[in-house]
């Protein structure tokens, strides 16, 4: 079907994964196993490092196909099996190379640039030397990295206890609203439900049935996101990092006053959302604003947009960009590369994920949607073609080694695109007030989400990780508590009033699966602001600096590849940007909504 993934675009058959999968249990495994204690000899070297690139080709093919046949349907028990076989011959791969680090190292810097001058095929390597090198005391021996390896799997698993409790084991609740009606809230429908509803009364039942869940299972929930940190804190100690968060930015060269700067920044200036939800709560007639009410439209429309047109709309926003950036974003919309709409069981969110290519040999971009219609559904076609049009770039201009960039740089391309969209709309002809007040809108809560709430995220994983290192106890009261405080500085509201709330640490899967990385979502769209507002003023090689940020894939430090577009993350001037622009779209929201 057009609008499903078509997954024998990765493998035409299970036997082909299955055979791919025991090549690499069985042929690569003990082929760079074979290499342990040898690396200083560059023959073995050589042959280490070729083994190592088909096997960055396979273990993505192997690794794509199996999350997505889970993805879109993980009450299947086949399909979390064939998940759980890739990650324990992954887990497996870890443990049997945990040599590899030690004995590079062993070489030394002035030995493998003697290596690579001697042998410029393995050019492609530089960088992840670079970083290697730039680790090193945190690198253990030979040993000891084989005993870290081993235990490796636990370190994951509770991310895995928290899918398996979210997704796998979920059920939507069934809820009775004002008016007599049943209706079933789900996770991929309660934003819309709540959206929807006109009275307080029937926001507050859906949001509980909703979050009822959490807190049914509460004491599990704080047990799992304890034992993420548990495992955070096990790496940072046995790697010798100051704290858990230096752990997460040494690998990538991220000062950590970039983050630092971006939480004292964003939470010292936060009177502009409190300002805006207080613009909120007068415009509609609340007496207080509870966090879900943040879903209501200022302006209502009864607008929905089909898939199709959502794709045509975020085509003719990137017209007057080059033919070669509108051909990859039509290239990654087509059909089998995307499956669009929400289903029992199937992952909830958007994504973009996997890709490489060598030579003639390409593994395609996927992107997986939860589309239901509205405007937000159009930005999110948007944004997660931004991911998957980056990834094109990268395959197209770098080696195999160097395709993968990093978390850092990866929200720039989406954001971009969600900025260009947003203006298109705004300049797509003469505005009526209520489309006025929508576009508006839109253009603060993107601030919003991806700028404020995101940091409060962050903020809130810095702060549970310096508890963690102290020593005190986690559970799910420290968890809610600590979500409340911040949550007043951030907003400037009570969420303890709305009875159910504190637990929305519950609801943030990132918390659990990639700690650390929210940060980087208002980094990004930082960076991406900024380089879009270059390019919308006609500076000179905007545009063209932009694109040369996506080709550069993962072949230099993150701050580097972004202060050679033309943003110094480092400083907390591009923050203050951000925050000064939210309070210039709060002004005029405010002006347009009670313009006499």
């Amino acid at each position: 079907m057009a609008d499903k993934w078509d997954l024998s675009k990765i493998y035409p058959d299970e036997g082909s994964f299955d055979r791919d999968l025991a090549k690499l249990k069985e042929e690569i495994i003990p082929s760079l196993a074979s290499h342990k204690g040898k690396l200083s000899d560059f023959g073995h070297l050589r042959s280490y490092l070729s083994t190592e690139r088909s096997l960055e080709k396979l273990a993505s093919r192997l690794y794509l196909y199996a999350e997505c046949a889970s993805d879109v349907d993980k009450r299947l028990v086949k399909n979390s099996a064939r998940l759980a076989k890739v990650r324990l011959a992954l887990s497996d791969l870890s443990e049997a190379t945990a040599f590899e680090s030690p004995e590079i190292l062993a070489i030394g810097e002035e030995g493998i640039k003697r290596f690579l001058s001697e042998n410029p095929e393995f050019k492609e390597f530089d960088h992840r030397f670079a970083q290697l090198f730039l680790t090193s005391k945190h690198v253990l021996s030979a040993e000891k990295e084989e005993l870290a390896s081993a235990f490796s799997p636990l370190l994951s698993e509770g991310a895995q206890l928290y899918s398996n409790l979210s997704v796998g084991d979920y059920a939507p609740k069934r809820v009775t609203l004002g008016d007599g009606k049943e209706t079933t809230v789900s996770l991929s429908n309660w934003t819309s439900l709540i959206a929807d509803a006109g009275k307080a009364e029937d926001r507050q039942r859906i949001f509980e049935a909703l979050y009822s869940y959490f807190d049914e299972r509460k004491n599990a929930y704080g047990e799992i996101y304890n034992t993420v940190l548990q495992g955070e804190l096990s790496e940072m100690k046995a790697r010798h990092y100051p704290s858990i968060l230096e752990s997460h930015l040494a690998g990538n060269k991220i000062p950590a006053s970039v983050f630092m700067n971006l939480i004292e920044t964003a939470s010292q200036n936060a009177e502009p959302l409190h300002r805006y939800l207080d613009i909120r709560a007068k415009y509609l007639g609340l007496s207080k604003h509870r966090s879900y009410d943040r879903f209501l439209e200022l302006a209502h429309s009864e607008k929905r947009y089909s898939y199709p047109e959502a794709k045509d709309i975020f085509f003719a926003s990137i017209s007057r960009f080059p033919a070669d950036f509108q051909e990859k974003a039509h290239e990654v919309l087509k059909d089998g590369y995307v499956d669009v709409y929400p289903g029992l069981g199937k992952r909830t969110g958007a994504y973009s994920n996997g890709g490489y290519k060598d030579g003639s040999e390409a593994l395609h971009p996927v992107i997986l949607f939860n589309f239901e219609g509205r405007l937000d559904d159009c930005f999110t076609v948007a944004h997660e073609s931004g991911h998957s049009i980056h990834t094109l770039y990268s395959l197209e201009s770098q080696p195999v080694m160097k395709q993968e960039y990093t978390i850092f740089v990866a929200e720039i391309a989406s954001t971009f695109n969600e900025h260009n969209l947003l203006d298109y709309m705004l300049s797509s002809g003469k505005l009526d007030r209520e489309t006025k007040i929508c576009l508006l809108q839109k253009a603060i809560d993107q601030i919003v989400s991806t700028f404020y709430r995101q940091t409060l995220f962050a903020h809130y994983e810095y702060d549970v990780s310096k508890m963690a290192e102290a020593g005190k106890p986690i559970n799910f009261q420290v968890l809610s508590d600590e979500m409340t405080k911040l949550y007043k500085v951030y907003y400037g509201i009570d969420i303890t009033e709305e009875k159910l709330k504190p637990l929305v640490w519950a609801y943030i899967p990132h918390l659990f699966y990639t700690p650390f990385y929210v940060y980087q979502y208002a980094t990004s769209f930082t960076a991406s602001m900024l380089l879009y507002e270059l390019v919308k003023r006609g500076e000179p090689g905007a545009f063209e600096r932009y694109l040369g940020l996506l080709k550069m894939g993962g072949s230099d430090f993150p701050i580097e590849e972004v202060r050679a577009a033309g943003v110094d993350l480092t400083k907390k001037d591009p923050f203050l940007a951000v925050t000064a622009r939210m309070k210039e779209l709060v002004d005029e929201l405010e002006r347009t909504l009670f313009a006499k």
